[in-house]
This record gives C-alpha cells, structure tokens and sequence, in this order.
C-alpha cells in the first residue's frame, strides 16, 4: 500500500506539474514546424512576399489564359478564356496591392501592381505603379518596359520613345521587347476607324530607324552581340 501511494502520489505531482494544468487546464498548442512561422509572427516583409508570391502565380495563370483568348478562333471559348484572365488578373491585382501596402518599399510588388493594373485596362494607375517601383529601383528594366507599353496605352508617344532609350542602352531584349509593342501600336492605329494619322507614320518611321540601328549595332561583333542581348 505504501509503495502504490508512493507511485500515486507521483503520478500526482508530474500531472500537476505539466504545462497543460500549470497553464490553467487549457489545451497546450502544437509548435509549428520548423522553419514556419505562425501568422503573428511573420515580419511585415514576410507577410508582403508570400502575398506577392501568390499573386505573381495567379498572374501567370491570367497570362496563359490572355494567351488562349488571343489564339482562340471558337468565339465561346475566346470569351471564357478572356473572363478567366479578368478574373485571375483581379485577383492578383488585390494580393500585390496588399503587399505594397505592408511593404512599401518592394519594388517587386509595384512593378506587377502597374502589370495587372494594365492588364485591366487602368493605365493611369499602371503608371502611378511603375513610377514608384522605379523610384525604388531607378534601374529596374522590366518596370521601364511595362512603364513603355502604358504609355503607348494612353497615346504618350514621346515617353514610350525615351523608354525604349533607356532600355537600348542598358537591355536591349527588352529594348527589342518594346519595340515589338510599337510596331503592333501602330498596325492597331492604322486599323483603327479613319487610319493612321500623320503623327502615327512619323511614329512608325523612327520605329524603322530603331530597327536598322539595332540591326547595324547588333552586326559589330559576335562578342559584343553576345554579351549586349543577355
């Protein structure tokens, strides 16, 4: 008897001592896996990357669903396929929103806000978005390259001109890039009820220029080919 009070009796204090009664009898909470961090203690910076995460895939899927509307020929699947990158691009638009929000300074985060914000059809605040990601990032080429294709958007022929400047002298497959966007600008304008005006064909004429100056920089040598369009 005394020996089964003994084991009693420790039985007691262990259970008694355990954090589940020492805390008041709650339930004791799991400790998250190693290396994830619960909810509340996420830096502000971890927060505004895993919601730029999320929104840079939701981003591709609209890309790839544009490209399906783009190609398609069957009006119905051209229309469901168009609503699919709506919605994905809304979507996205939302989630970089909130990330510049807790973390503005990721230059990231605004860059892909002016992307879906164009995608959108919101020029003006695509370009709010690319002004501040390149005030983050003075250098940041893909931000100077979609900042390009919104101002040919909203008709801003000179700005989309010293973009493709810019990018010339410091990346020149995206300097490629944004003259591809020119060109089809132009075939759009031309197509356009009452064609093309005449500052539309002076427009195309430097286009044409850009292009036999690429082609004659690009010609100079195979080292220096090579090492410009990376």
């Amino acid at each position: 008897m005394r020996i089964a009070f003994l084991i009693s009796s420790a039985t007691l204090m262990l259970t008694l001592g355990s954090p589940a009664f020492a805390n008041g009898g709650g339930a004791m909470h799991p400790a998250p896996p190693p290396g994830q961090l619960p909810p509340r203690e996420a830096t502000p910076a971890q927060r505004a990357t895993a919601l730029y995460n999320d929104a840079l895939h939701l981003t591709k899927k609209a890309d790839r669903a544009q490209e399906t509307a783009t190609a398609a020929t069957d009006a119905g699947k051209k229309d469901k396929a168009a609503h699919e990158a709506n919605d994905e691009y809304t979507a996205a638009h939302a989630k970089f929103e909130q990330a510049t929000q807790i973390d503005p300074a990721m230059p990231e985060a605004w860059n892909y806000l002016g992307y879906t914000s164009r995608k959108l059809g919101r020029y003006l605040d695509a370009l709010a978005a690319y002004d501040k990601a390149l005030s983050l990032k003075p250098s940041y080429a893909d931000a100077l390259e979609y900042r390009g294709e919104a101002y040919l958007a909203v008709n801003h022929v000179p700005d989309a001109k010293q973009a493709y400047l810019d990018l010339y002298a410091s990346n020149r497959a995206l300097a490629e890039k944004l003259l591809n966007a020119m060109k089809a600008w132009v075939t759009a304008q031309r197509a356009a009820p009452g064609g093309a005006s005449a500052g539309v064909e002076d427009f195309d004429h430097w286009i044409q220029e850009r292009v036999q100056i690429s082609a004659q920089t690009a010609s100079l040598t195979r080292a220096g080919t090579a090492a410009s369009w990376r």
